[in-house]
């Protein structure tokens, strides 16, 4: 989830918020604004009314930055790397650099979310009586409701048992346990997942033809959510169990077709682009390091006027993390996706670049894994 505005860090760990965001902010204030508490209290005036939806919806999403900062908080507690943490429409992301080390662990981490946001409920709960107590007008009272139900209604919703839920971690985290196997048990999470967002899509649909139900909507949006993520990590799961432990030079395309800073684009395309096989091209300096890439697409829509212009003018920069050894681990770098076109990675020893890790290899990666389970089966 990519971050459109950031906020610095907490503990060390970058936080910061989708552009969707503001839509929701909106959104709940309005809610709150024009129904929920015109309500509880029709003597308010309108900017009172906004001033408090404002407030809380803001107050809401500082409670889900706690439901996924204890994420994170616990997860590093365990060794594992946190990149950052995102809140967007439907909630919030911990970006975890890295598989728990242990089912135990995987269970805290998951398990601390909902925690936390059924504790969120409890304070609000407690502010909620302490406010009544005192006279607090119903404006106040209504807002700490909503804040109430709203946590409770989140705590109990992540434990629905499908991935990406919260549930659905605890769920691989306890199939885990008892089977010993984690892929296995993170294939289960995600297949119920698939079927928890599917039946959303399928009953939100329902609502919203058969009795003109305009929420529906959001049931169907938060079902393609949680159907699609479902999809992304029964894959990544996949690719897990096929990798394992392969370094990058097994899966690697070798020696392949690779063009010069300095080199005109002209002459690359006649001489390398339109005789090679590849979809994108590493770019190398005069030293023989890789500092960017070019892509098929790229280079079609480069005017004629500059065919004779150097290639690295055009060229994508690659990070230096894309430039990997042969002999590293390939399963990190796979969690990265691709960098410029179908090219994930460029491999090279002693200033050399001996080959590539692309989309496509990756997808070989995947068939020789089924092909190997297939003949486990049949042996």
């Amino acid at each position: 989830m990519k971050q459109t505005l950031k906020f610095g860090a907490v503990k060390g760990i970058p936080v910061g918020v989708n552009w969707s965001v503001l839509v929701m902010l909106v959104l709940v204030a309005d809610l709150l604004a024009q129904s929920s508490l015109p309500e509880a209290d029709p003597g308010a005036t309108a900017v009172a009314r906004w001033a408090a939806g404002l407030l809380v919806a803001i107050l809401f999403f500082a409670s889900l930055l706690a439901h996924e900062l204890a994420h994170a908080l616990v997860a590093r507690h365990y060794g594992v790397p946190v990149k950052s943490i995102t809140l967007w429409m439907l909630g919030g992301v911990a970006e975890l650099d890295g598989e728990p080390p242990h089912a135990t662990a995987d269970l805290h981490i998951a398990g601390v979310g909902p925690l936390t946001s059924a504790a969120a409920a409890a304070v609000f709960g407690g502010t909620w009586m302490g406010a009544a107590a005192l006279g607090a007008p119903p404006l106040v009272t209504m807002s700490l409701t909503w804040l109430v139900v709203t946590n409770a209604s989140v705590a109990l919703f992540n434990l629905l048992p499908g991935a990406p839920l919260d549930g659905g971690r605890i769920l691989r985290a306890l199939l885990w346990r008892r089977r010993g196997d984690q892929d296995g048990a993170a294939h289960t999470a995600d297949r119920a997942g698939l079927v928890l967002g599917s039946t959303m899509i399928g009953v939100g649909l329902a609502f919203l033809l058969l009795a003109g139900w305009v929420n529906g909507l959001w049931l169907m949006l938060i079902g393609w959510f949680i159907t699609s993520s479902a999809k992304a990590e029964d894959r990544w799961t996949t690719v897990r169990e096929a990798a394992g432990v392969t370094p990058v030079r097994d899966i690697m395309t070798p020696d392949p077709d690779r063009g010069w800073t300095w080199q005109p684009v002209g002459a690359f395309i006649e001489t390398v682009a339109l005789r090679s096989r590849q979809s994108a091209f590493p770019v190398i300096d005069v030293a023989g390091d890789p500092v960017g890439a070019v892509t098929l697409e790229r280079l079609a829509h480069v005017p004629a006027a500059q065919a004779g212009a150097p290639l690295g003018d055009i060229a994508t920069r690659l990070d230096p993390d894309r430039v990997v050894r042969p002999d590293e681990p390939a399963l990190p770098l796979l969690a990265k996706g691709p960098a410029v076109g179908d090219l994930i990675a460029v491999v090279t020893a002693d200033h050399h670049v001996i080959g590539t890790v692309t989309t496509g290899d990756v997808e070989r990666l995947l068939q020789r894994g089924r092909l190997r389970k297939a003949a486990t089966a049949t042996a």
